[in-house]
């Protein structure tokens, strides 16, 4: 694996993350909240609206169901299916806390977007409406895609391996260097050709897409990735495989997305119950939750650090709304509760769902169509993630200018 001039040395690979992740998060009050699900979790620990939460059957929840979690998601066999795709706080929970977390995203989604107030209220009653709708398992209808669904799901269908082989460099069949992948340190470059070596890692790489179980895997190149805030600290690898062919000319190629699995900051109803590795916990979640992305994933460790690995497809999209017209946020808001809401019913029996569908719907207010504990929950969250963005950005622009001053 050839190796790129200009190193990175870790001290400074943390700093421009630091940068990067605090001008990502200055961008809008939504990218804020995206970017910092600590907070929401704080609220969580010391508000005394959080006391009043129904406390559902405790089942996998996401930990972070914000919008841009949510997208198309190809299993292994093609099939495409809209699911949660990033489950790196998944944990045994109340899922309630799934429920807040998608309101809070959809509220400032909407306040991006310019919406009135009036617009919020209505799509947290559709939530509840497409939440519960899920947990009937059907007996109630489908709830049907919006467009703004209806069109990433589109683009994904239409997606192919030119789109993920785009990201490589012509000139040298590898990762172009630059702002997204960053050169490797030598201790990672020995430990990433070690892992590629494992049986387990190539089962798991021959197993998608009709690979032929003979197929020889050769580790082409690999790099430090620079992607959303979840690099700062952390480690994140991409990894170009060649399949099969000859040395020269692999009959197939593989770009593999490794991210090492921390902590969760969400709260576990039943800590005994979680695998006690994180990467194995994000497997496990992600298997009861999102299963076409479950399926995909594999529980390792690189330099002594536990890394979840996954094979990415075209086919894998984020949900990105630059603009919500005021039909569009409620569609939305009801259809992308339907998924949470499916992700948590197919781990629950039919006696459960029922008991679950109805607290969740049980009104406390006479002049909203909406539980009060949601409503109050979204209110709340959003006042505090506005005034702390504001901070945020005053800070962010101090920092600026002594940088550019010093």
């Amino acid at each position: 694996m050839e190796r790129i001039s200009g190193e990175i040395d870790r001290g400074d690979r943390t700093l421009r993350l630091t940068r990067s992740r605090a001008l990502k998060m200055a961008r809008s009050t939504h990218a804020y909240v995206r970017g910092n699900t600590a907070k929401f979790y704080e609220w969580l620990a010391k508000s005394r609206s959080a006391e009043h939460l129904p406390q559902g059957p405790s089942c996998w929840i996401c930990g972070d169901a914000h919008l841009g979690n949510l997208g198309p998601i190809a299993a292994a066999d093609g099939q495409i299916d809209i699911q949660i795709r990033d489950l790196d706080q998944s944990v045994i929970g109340n899922p309630a806390h799934d429920l807040i977390r998608l309101g809070l995203s959809l509220a400032s989604a909407a306040r991006g977007s310019d919406l009135p107030g009036v617009t919020t209220a209505r799509m947290i009653e559709e939530m509840v409406d497409g939440y519960a709708r899920a947990m009937a398992q059907g007996e109630d209808g489908e709830t049907p895609e919006p467009n703004v669904v209806k069109a990433v799901k589109r683009q994904a269908l239409g997606r192919r391996w030119r789109h993920l082989l785009s990201r490589m460099d012509d000139s040298n069949a590898g990762l172009p260097r630059g702002k997204k992948f960053w050169p490797l340190e030598p201790a990672e470059d020995k430990a990433l050709k070690t892992l590629f070596k494992d049986p387990a890692v190539i089962a798991m790489v021959l197993a998608l897409n009709r690979r032929d179980e003979g197929d020889r895997v050769r580790l082409l190149d690999a790099a430090f990735w620079k992607k959303g805030c979840s690099s700062l600290g952390n480690l994140r690898y991409a990894a170009l495989l060649g399949i099969g062919g000859s040395r020269k000319q692999p009959a197939d190629y593989a770009l593999i997305d490794l991210k090492e699995a921390v902590t969760a900051v969400a709260p576990s109803s039943d800590p005994a119950a979680m695998p006690q590795d994180h990467a194995q916990r994000v497997v496990a979640g992600a298997m009861a939750l999102a299963p076409n992305l479950g399926e995909r994933m594999l529980a390792t460790h690189v330099l002594g650090r536990s890394v979840m690995m996954r094979e990415l497809l075209p086919q894998d999209l984020k949900l990105e709304v630059a603009q919500f017209s005021q039909g569009q946020a409620t569609k939305a808001a009801r259809y992308l509760a339907y998924v949470v809401g499916l992700a948590h019913a197919r781990q629950m029996d039919r006696e459960a769902r029922r008991w679950w569908q109805d607290a969740v719907r049980r009104r406390q207010s006479a002049t909203l169509d909406a539980p009060g504990w949601l409503w109050e929950s979204v209110v709340d969250l959003t006042g505090i993630h506005e005034a702390a963005y504001l901070e945020h950005c005053r800070a962010y622009a101090l920092s600026a200018s002594e940088a550019q001053t010093g």
